[in-house]
Parts: structure tokens; sequence; C-alpha cells
């Protein structure tokens, strides 16, 4: 018995962390389990929920072949664990927020996996982005400029999500894409 692999991606500010934790509210208790990112950040509150690490303690997991998928983005490391792969042979859907760059690779180590790609109208991006604080205009404005083209194999099952509005809609939306999986 295997699981899957559900690799979410899009675009910063599209919505995918808080899309993520209205899933997790919806199917806690069953075999959909989510990873956690390790990133080269600390923690905030009301952010992402990930683990934060320095460069060095990202180094040194990254060195003992800790991380299953890993990958950078905007001067950030990212790590996946490798506790994925017993989660996913133990049978369970996986849901990991991945990134668009890096889809190449995990589709190399994961062939069988189920892409949901989150994204949102220009104007909905410039305001999540400018709201969370992190980035100055002219960073927020590089981000929108830089609108990566999805590019998903044709053997790989493809959700598309336009979180745009209501946050039950996108969300529902997702559920039924961790369903399908």
């Amino acid at each position: 018995m295997s699981g899957r692999l559900i690799y979410v991606m899009g675009p910063s500010g599209a919505g995918k962390d808080t899309l993520l934790a209205f899933a997790r509210r919806h199917v806690s208790g069953t075999h959909v389990l989510f990873a956690h990112r390790y990133i080269t950040r600390a923690a905030e509150a009301g952010g992402e929920n990930h683990v934060g690490l320095s460069v060095e303690e990202f180094d040194a997991r990254a060195a003992l072949g800790l991380f299953a998928l890993q990958w950078s983005s905007h001067a950030l490391r990212y790590g996946i664990g490798i506790e994925i792969d017993d989660w996913i042979a133990r049978g369970c859907n996986v849901v990991v927020n991945g990134s668009r760059g890096h889809l190449e690779h995990a589709l190399a180590r994961y062939p069988m996996l189920r892409v949901v790609h989150v994204d949102a109208r220009p104007d909905v991006l410039a305001a999540r982005l400018a709201a969370r604080g992190r980035e100055s205009v002219e960073q927020v404005q590089a981000r929108l400029a830089r609108r990566v083209p999805v590019d998903v194999p044709p053997r790989v099952a493809l959700t598309t999500i336009d979180n745009s509005g209501a946050l039950e809609d996108a969300g529902h939306a997702l559920l039924d894409a961790l369903r399908a999986s």
C-alpha cells in the first residue's frame, strides 16, 4: 500500500498557506498528512507554519541527506524532510507546499505526484504581498512581474485553483483535489 504526494505550488501571495490551513482543519484524523517545510527564515506569528533553521543547520541536515526535496528561492533555502517517504509508503497522501521552479526535481523523485496550482488575480497578489510587510514595494513589483508559467507534463494530474475570492470556495476545491488523490 502506498500513498501519493500532493504538490501544492503557486506564486507568493496566492494564499497557499491559508488554503493548507483550511484543508488541515477539514481532514484531520484521515490519511492526509501535511509536511512541514524547513526554511532558513525565523518562524513568524500568523505566517507559514514552518521550522526555522539557520543556514548552518540547513546545510548540516542537507549533508546528512535528511531532505527528500530542497530548493532555494528569494534568498532562502527550503526543505521537505525525508519522513514523507515513510508516510507515503504507509499509505498516506502527503501534502507539501512546493516550488514551481522545483517541480521537475519533485517529479523525478515522485513521478506519480498530483500538482495543485494555486493562483490569484494580480491585484489580489499585490495586496496580499503588501500586507505581509516582508518586502519593499519594488520587491513586490518584481515578484509580480516574474509570473512563471505553469508547465506540467501531460501525464501529471493537475488541479488549478483560483484563490481570488472566498476562502471557502478555494478551500473546498483543494479538499476535492485531496480526495481525488
